[in-house]
């Protein structure tokens, strides 16, 4: 699977992205015909604790998969997005498997 991280008006650190590519490449293990990821950092200007927000955009075969989160940080908001990615990809396997 082929990961795109953009994070438009500010520069992510090496250590962010490997840790994103980890992740990422875990979701194999719930569906294994993810063709790409495209994952969107992003920092709002509030007065919130939770102003970083993760969008994660996934490719996969017939279908695009969107999730949005907000955190505290990068590193939990895409523990978030992948949670919510998991339930997803895991309800699509199993209708697939009830038509096959």
């Amino acid at each position: 699977m082929k990961v795109n991280v953009q994070t438009p008006n500010f520069v992510a650190d090496e250590k962010l992205i490997i840790f994103i590519n980890k992740r990422l490449s875990k979701l194999e293990i719930f569906y294994n015909r993810i063709i790409f990821a495209d994952v969107f950092l992003k920092v709002q200007k509030t007065k919130d604790r939770q102003n970083k927000i993760v969008e994660i955009l996934l490719s996969i075969p017939g279908d695009v998969l969107m999730v949005k989160k907000g955190a505290k940080t990068f590193e939990k908001g895409t523990d978030k997005c992948l949670k919510a990615l998991e339930r997803l990809l895991k309800k699509r396997k199993q209708k697939q498997r009830a038509y096959s």
